[in-house]
């Protein structure tokens, strides 16, 4: 064990040693080494005060209230350069069910250990010390964390009410441990959660969000969110989800809406998409408990994509994710629900629906329409459809898709036909691309040139009209005879 703790982590311990003072890693770094997997953070608890902590080491930072000194190491590894050294602690009552209201210095590595979550991150390693039978480094573990691991087991330390009344994210937590690493949640620990669910709403959305999103970027992805369900958790992170449980879908559909959903996810975790492609997975149908209209095969659940994009938004919004990261997943999410069908759609249609969900949605797209898929419990991701409107897409690529492609500018308008920045300059561009998207072969700046004054001497009210007809088109992927099909199989 001792060549796999780093050499700045080793050196900071020695120091605190030969200083007079002993020194532990503890926490999630000692977990992760027995488990032999690579430690994310090096921590290291000590029953040096912080001002003895400085002392030592003259080049520190400490900004903050729990006995936590930064130690500044020259390592050119970024996760090493600062080396968190804390002074044993004890806390007592956390009135905002997540911060102790006081923190008191303790004096032993046992004490310290006693305030943690689960017992497999309350154990400690002296570096230091060396075990008299097996000449290993001496490990303290006062709860059964090593034996927690060998099982496979999350388990508060001592009574977990009390653990989970101290601070409500550890609820979160403890989920986000069991899918992290393929853990069972013990008996008394999961009745625990399901009595203090309620206890969430004490936490900052900010928290839920991170512990969330740890939990959406685990292999196991799915079963934290069917724990979130089953431990009563789920109204309180994400509860429009909740909607879709015994949410029966129509003939397509073998399973249930939130059943649904979390194969989708599932499926994304298992392919390790993107944090965005994720979520925009878990969440595509959201909006189908709100449009289902009727009961059994035949019912409906017509614009259930722009409903669940509006309700992605609030979700998004409630949650605080980031706001590039919203708009993807949203985008997603509106327009997850693109229909194709060989032979039915032009080279036209696909030039306007690239135009219309961007060309840099579209792989995403087609990722989250896999899940989809997938989620629904058909075999194959990618039928030959979606392999062919990638043919088509890849053929059309080239092609002009939106006013920057036209060889036609503004500015260019207003020089020829003589007039000031306005409303008509747009809509003479609008028409311009739509004739552009009908036959790509027009995008030439004497067609475009000669065009644009023909239409100049339109009537107002007449190139608004046709400017508005221009826009109606880009949605031919979801009007005519598309609407009529998705009426006849009830939307997929």
């Amino acid at each position: 064990m001792r060549s796999v703790v780093p050499k700045e982590v080793k050196e900071t311990a020695a120091m605190l040693s030969q200083a007079g003072y002993r020194a532990y890693l503890v926490g999630g770094c000692v977990r992760d080494v027995l488990l032999k997997r690579d430690p994310k953070d090096w921590d290291i608890a000590t029953d040096a005060r912080p001002e003895e902590i400085q002392k030592t080491f003259p080049e520190n930072v400490y900004e903050n209230d729990f006995g936590t000194v930064g130690i500044k190491t020259k390592s050119e590894d970024p996760r090493l350069r600062i080396v968190e050294v804390t002074t044993f602690r004890i806390e007592s009552d956390y009135s905002d069910k997540r911060h102790p209201d006081a923190v008191r210095f303790a004096k032993t590595i046992e004490e310290d250990l006693s305030r943690r979550d689960f017992t497999i991150n309350a154990m400690a390693i002296n570096p230091e010390a060396r075990d008299k039978k097996s000449g290993t480094e001496e490990i303290v573990d006062p709860y059964g964390g090593q034996k927690d691991l060998k099982n496979k087991v999350i388990r508060t330390v001592g009574d977990p009410r009390k653990r989970f009344e101290e601070d409500a994210l550890r609820l979160m937590r403890a989920v986000r441990f069991a899918v992290e690493l393929g853990f069972e949640v013990e008996p008394a620990t999961l009745r625990a959660m399901k009595e203090h669910a309620g206890l969430l709403e004490m936490i900052s959305k900010e928290r839920i969000r991170d512990e969330l999103i740890k939990i959406v970027m685990t292999p196991r992805a799915a079963e934290g969110i069917i724990l979130l369900e089953d431990t009563g958790l789920l109204p309180h992170v994400i509860p429009e989800l909740k909607e879709g449980v015994g949410c029966g879908q129509n003939k397509h559909h073998i399973y249930t809406v939130f059943d649904h959903n979390v194969r989708a996810l599932n499926y994304t975790a298992e392919k390790h998409y993107s944090l965005e492609v994720r979520l925009a997975a878990l969440l595509h149908d959201v909006g189908k408990p709100r449009t289902k209209r009727g009961e059994g095969p035949d019912s409906t659940f017509y614009n259930h994509e722009g409903v669940g994009a509006r309700m992605t938004a609030k979700i998004m919004d409630r949650l605080r994710v980031p706001k590039e990261t919203a708009e993807r997943v949203i985008h997603l999410v509106r327009y997850h629900l693109f229909y194709y069908n060989v032979g039915e759609v032009t080279e036209a249609g696909v030039r306007r629906f690239i135009q219309r969900v961007g060309e840099e949605y579209i792989d995403d797209l087609f990722k989250v329409r896999e899940a989809d898929r997938i989620g629904s419990g058909v075999p194959k991701a990618v039928p030959y459809k979606l392999r062919h409107l990638r043919f088509m897409m890849e053929k059309v690529k080239r092609d002009p898709i939106h006013p920057k492609m036209l060889k036609m500018k503004g500015d260019t308008v207003m020089e020829l036909l003589h007039i000031p920045p306005g409303p008509k300059v747009g809509q003479l561009l609008s028409v311009l691309l739509e004739e552009v998207l009908d036959d790509p072969s027009l995008n030439t700046e004497q067609y475009l040139h000669a065009r644009v004054k023909e239409l100049a001497v339109h009537p107002e009210k007449e190139l608004k009209a046709l400017a508005e007809r221009a826009r109606e088109k880009k949605e031919e992927f979801e009007s005519g005879i598309e609407e009529d099909i998705k009426k006849k199989y009830f939307v997929k």
